[in-house]
């Protein structure tokens, strides 16, 4: 049985109070039963109203610790309304747009929240692209004098991987990278891309080293600008994540954030066949609950 609402109307019925959130967290979170985070012990009773006491070991604790719902003092009916805000719209929500929505005070409190999102959005352990890759590099910033192409002087530099499906788009990995030589190229790739896979790129020394880490390496041409005549798949990629990046974020984007953006244009271009957006929530929900907690001081400074 589906264990997540499809619309808007079955969204209100299905969440009406804070008890039945936690439940459904509950369940999101350990669908075999309880499973104690010190001693994985399997039973436990309930404390209070929100504590599970662990049969084994006592340990206490809650189905939000450990996880971004973790020190939150927000009910959870208010951020399951949030994660069904951003999963909705095609192209996301800016932070003023879902403050306005959810009728929040602070904008520093919806901002924070939607990075945290964003990390989550990442499944731990996720599998690398495969098959047929196209690989090559974007520039993400403002225009700015200094140097173009690679190298270019204060911009964020992006690796774009994504998957020929028979001359279509397929999914995607992206990583800003520090540079563009060997060692940041070939690190990236390895992370993004199984090997034994046939990865495309340009001529750029930088690739070279490809071959011998395990791929079939394919150089389409030997033009080495960032920005200029790039990979057919790849140039679409990039000129959707700086329209996205553009049109939702207004361009306001500091470089130091850039990959909390990556990681939310990835979830949503790999999911934009998806025609439930229940799913959608749903998946974001246990992707929450799978991940360490994120303090705010955290987000506020850069992430590496």
């Amino acid at each position: 049985m589906e264990d997540y609402p499809r619309n808007l109307t079955e969204f209100t019925n299905f969440f009406p109070t804070e008890f039945v959130c936690r439940d459904y967290l509950f369940r999101v979170r350990w669908p075999d039963g309880f499973h104690c985070p010190q001693c994985d012990h399997k039973k436990a009773w309930p404390v209070r109203e929100t504590l599970y006491e662990c049969s084994h070991c006592g340990r206490q604790t809650s189905v939000i610790a450990g996880t971004i719902f973790q020190d939150t003092r927000k009910p959870l009916k208010l951020w399951f309304q949030a994660i069904w805000y951003v999963v909705g719209p095609k192209n996301g929500v800016s932070a003023l747009g879902l403050q306005r929505v959810l009728g929040i005070t602070r904008y520093e409190t919806i901002w924070i929240w939607l990075h945290k999102l964003r990390t989550a959005m990442v499944r731990p352990g996720r599998d690398r692209l495969h098959g047929t890759v196209e690989v090559d590099e974007t520039y993400i910033g403002g225009k700015r004098h200094g140097k173009r192409g690679r190298g270019a002087a204060g911009k964020s530099l992006v690796l774009i991987a994504v998957e020929d499906k028979d001359n279509h788009l397929g999914r995607i990995r992206l990583r800003r990278i520090v540079n563009a030589s060997a060692d940041s190229l070939n690190l990236a790739v390895k992370e993004s891309v199984e090997t034994d896979s046939v990865v495309r790129t340009d001529g750029w020394n930088g690739y070279k080293g490809l071959a011998s880490e395990g791929y079939k390496h394919s150089v389409l041409r030997h033009s080495a600008n960032v920005g200029e005549n790039l990979l057919p798949l790849a140039n679409r990629v990039a000129a959707l994540l700086k329209s996205w990046l553009q049109g939702t974020h207004q361009g306001a984007v500091r470089n130091s954030h850039l990959d909390y953006y990556l990681d939310e244009f990835t979830f949503r271009f790999n999911r934009r066949t998806s025609q439930s957006r229940g799913k959608l929530f749903y998946r974001l929900v246990q992707q929450a609950v799978n991940i360490d907690p994120i303090k705010g001081e955290y987000i506020h400074g850069d992430r590496h």
